[in-house]
């Protein structure tokens, strides 16, 4: 291919385009297209909304929202200076609210945390209503902190702690002999969950207004006040002492059972000892009492002889030194006594 000659018209072209942007007049009129070009153009994310308002008054249908006709992502246009690209999240976002102090039916104070989800539906009621996020997740905290509070002052704080009406709490062998509520969950209605179910139901219609879609609604804690945590652990102490005195009820009564069957044993054995000492004090007497007849009914010396050492064993054991018996001249007991001081018979030549 041949070169094209010096005084070509397209090179001649160029040489004045060329002499025209490098002149301070093109420069500047190039910059000003720059200016204009980026000014017009914009690009639009799959995870974002935009608004386009035009000395702040929305214009056209909102692009890559929810809606049918609205445009999607991608690179759009606008007027420069005249018009504006408004910005929304179009993915789910966070609401943490901070925790507030509530009356339960039963007339508890508790601090309830709750944290919910939302999205942005509907672009152009949003911008109307509230313009940016943080006009929003006020909106958000005063309607869900409201219907929070009316939920929970509807319902007993059991219905605030419990998630599931069918839970049954482990229970030890001991806690379920004793009987009563000791160690037992109270029964339920409903639960949290259906409480934060009724939290949303009411709060959705309310924040729908705006162009947001509440998606859910969460309890994430629940505490107690200084008060109520006396009650409760009131409460536990209460039910460890139920159980602390049914356990010495039992030991009590094991206690005396033991006693019983101690003083019963010990009276057998004492009353079958008492027995048997009786039965050989018996046999042993009757055999004495046989041996004695033996020996002194041998012969009758030795029967006056028997005769005259049981009477001396009836003054050993009835006549002391300052002791003063009264007796008859006639009394066998007074027969030896009289013959104290008679001198002995003169044997006979």
């Amino acid at each position: 291919m041949s070169p094209l000659p010096i005084n070509h018209p397209l090179l001649a072209l160029l040489r004045r385009l060329s002499e025209l942007l490098f002149a301070p007049f093109g420069l500047a009129l190039l910059i000003l297209a720059g200016i204009v070009l980026f000014g017009c153009a914009y690009t639009v994310d799959q995870t974002e909304q935009v608004v386009v308002t035009q000395f702040g008054r929305p214009v056209g249908q909102p692009i890559n929202s929810n809606q049918a006709d609205g445009a999607g992502p991608g690179l759009h246009f606008k007027i420069p200076f005249i018009q504006t690209a408004n910005r929304f999240e179009k993915r789910i976002l966070e609401w943490d609210g901070p925790p507030a102090e509530m009356t339960t039916s039963d007339k508890l104070y508790v601090v309830v945390d709750t944290f919910s989800r939302w999205r942005i539906i509907d672009p152009l009621v949003y911008f109307q209503s509230l313009r940016d996020e943080r006009s929003a997740l006020s909106r958000i905290d005063d309607i869900i902190g409201s219907e929070t509070r009316n939920v929970v002052a509807r319902h007993d704080l059991i219905e605030l702690i419990r998630s599931d009406k069918d839970r049954q709490a482990e229970q030890d062998a001991a806690l379920v002999e004793a009987g009563g509520l000791v160690g037992r969950l109270p029964p339920i209605r409903f639960g949290r969950k259906e409480l934060e179910r009724e939290i949303l139901r009411a709060a959705a219609p309310k924040v729908g207004i705006w162009g947001i879609e509440l998606l859910d609604v969460r309890i994430k804690r629940v505490n107690y006040k200084e008060g109520v945590i006396g009650k409760i652990y009131d409460r536990m102490v209460s039910e460890r002492l139920q159980i602390a005195e049914r356990f010495r009820s039992e030991g009590a009564g094991e206690a005396a059972k033991i006693e019983g069957r101690k003083e019963r044993d010990l009276q057998r054995i004492q009353s079958e000892a008492y027995r048997k000492v009786q039965e050989v004090r018996g046999t042993a007497d009757a055999k004495a009492s046989e041996v004695y007849a033996a020996a002194y009914g041998s012969s009758p010396a030795a029967a006056d002889f028997y005769g005259f050492l049981k009477t001396l064993d009836t003054y050993k054991a009835t006549l002391g030194g300052d002791t003063t018996v009264i007796l008859t001249t006639d009394s066998d007991l007074f027969g030896l006594l009289k013959r104290v001081g008679d001198a002995p018979a003169k044997p006979a030549d």
